[in-house]
């Protein structure tokens, strides 16, 4: 240790106090990273839901869009969403006279086991084109 001439003794370096603590930094950070961790899962899971309604939204619009030409509605449907939503999509047609409605359902993927946060579903209506 150096010799330090105006306190008349020894004195302790400043790089050997700063290396104890560096170790401190990397335990709160590990402390700190479940907390990130649920953060980011939470984003990731919100625009899981988001994205899911607006397939069911593009689908029902697609499922209406069939029907009001005198076609199934359900293929439409299908072929309207992204391939990994597809088979979890359904669509309902229903209507009469003028007008055609169709319904999209789709059930929201979970990026936690487990946990279910229901479907996604939308209604499109169309005139009936004679």
């Amino acid at each position: 240790m150096p010799y330090d001439n105006r306190r008349g003794g020894l004195r302790r370096s400043r790089g050997h106090r700063r290396s104890r603590d560096r170790g401190q930094v990397a335990i709160e950070y590990l402390g700190f990273l479940p907390i990130l961790i649920i953060v980011a899962m939470a984003g990731v899971q919100l625009g899981l839901i988001a994205y899911t309604a607006q397939q069911a939204g593009t689908a029902a619009r697609a499922g209406a869009r069939s029907a009001s030409l005198d076609e199934a509605a359900g293929p439409a449907c299908t072929v309207a969403v992204s391939g990994w939503l597809a088979g979890r999509t359904d669509c309902g047609e229903s209507g009469g006279g003028d007008e055609v409605t169709v319904t999209a359902t789709i059930t929201i993927p979970s990026i936690v086991p487990g946990w279910d946060f229901g479907q996604a579903r939308k209604t499109a209506t169309m005139p009936v084109d004679h």
